[in-house]
């Protein structure tokens, strides 16, 4: 939706007014003397048998295949590309100074702080495991990062809210499912690190469905048009513009591969909308207008996207192999 600079300030008065509300779920971040860190999920490198157990950790890692490979590695460059996400959301908190006390301020900086560790652990195992090119990975970690990120949603407030509880639900299945299928396949240690991951997910996933709830309930006009904006067209994945110099269709085969593991599908992409649908009460929201308009479409995307499901898996089991640097361009 189009709105004008007087009508972003009104929707930031509904945030700022919130704080209470924010500081109300900060406990949804985890104590940090308790939290867990990398290093609890990597083999200690100070030990005296530090090769046995490096070695150790490097044999399972030999059982998990090419194409969950792809997806790990398209997962993790996901997860490097932080700095640029929380750029994103500070639109949220609007921390000018850095070191704002206010509660959306403190709820962004300990959501980094989370989601930092992230990127390192899965870093760390693909540099341990050595099943990799970790050049050519970081290389597009650096492309990610240079080219940076836009949700496509201007400066609507709201939709920072709407985005980020798509994206952490979308992203904890795909390392739930990640670790489900390396489990499989042997490797336990990968196993644990994605759901492990999946579980810090899991709880930001709460803490930003939960505020847009509360917008809802506050400006449940505003609300239900910010939603239909980040909704209408396919949500704009984080990982979108990845590129390790050599594919300018990096994200969209790296996709590929992962709709056809099952780690992340259509009919995946369908379920949050029908979650989020149902967990924001959209179709019991009294609305009138264009908001109406909007409560509409909104109820009939999921079965939508389901409809099309069939049709894309098809087509994405006739897309050819392709070769990827990550893992020294063998086919997938």
């Amino acid at each position: 939706m189009a709105i004008d600079n007087k009508m972003i300030e009104a929707l930031h008065e509904v945030l700022a007014g919130m704080q209470g509300t924010v500081a109300d779920n900060l406990s949804i971040l985890g104590d940090v003397e308790k939290m867990w860190q990398p290093s609890d999920y990597l083999p200690d490198m100070t030990s005296e048998d530090w090769r046995e157990r490096l070695q150790a950790f490097r044999e399972p890692a030999e059982s998990v295949s090419d194409e969950l490979l792809i997806v790990l590695v398209g997962d993790m460059v996901t997860e490097e590309a932080l700095p640029s996400y929380s750029v994103s959301l500070n639109r949220l908190a609007r921390d000018k100074e850095g070191d704002s006390p206010k509660p959306w301020a403190k709820w962004l900086r300990g959501w980094t702080a989370e989601e930092n560790r992230h990127g390192d652990l899965l870093n760390a195992y693909l540099r341990m495991t050595g099943r990799v090119d970790m050049r050519a990975v970081e290389v597009t970690v650096h492309h990610l990062l240079s080219s940076g990120f836009n949700t496509g949603s201007g400066d609507e407030p709201y939709s920072g809210l709407v985005y980020t509880s798509f994206q952490e639900r979308a992203t904890k299945i795909s390392h739930r499912n990640v670790g489900r299928l390396v489990n499989a396949e042997g490797d336990h240690n990968l196993a644990k690190i994605c759901l492990r991951i999946a579980g810090d997910e899991s709880r930001h996933e709460l803490f930003y469905t939960r505020m847009m709830n509360h917008v809802l309930d506050l400006d449940p006009q505003g609300g239900m048009l910010a939603i239909r904006g980040v909704i209408r067209g396919l949500i704009a994945m984080p990982g979108k513009l990845m590129y390790d110099g050599k594919d300018p269709d990096l994200f969209d085969h790296f996709a590929v591969v992962a709709q056809r593991t099952g780690v992340y599908t259509v009919r995946d992409y369908a379920d949050i909308l029908d979650h989020l649908v149902k967990v924001w009460h959209i179709a019991d929201r009294i609305v009138t207008g264009k908001a109406a308009l909007a409560q509409d479409y909104l109820c009939r995307q999921a079965e939508l996207y389901h409809r099309m499901a069939e049709r894309y898996e098809h087509r994405i089991a006739q897309e050819p192999r392709i070769g990827f640097s990550w893992i020294y361009d063998r086919e997938v």
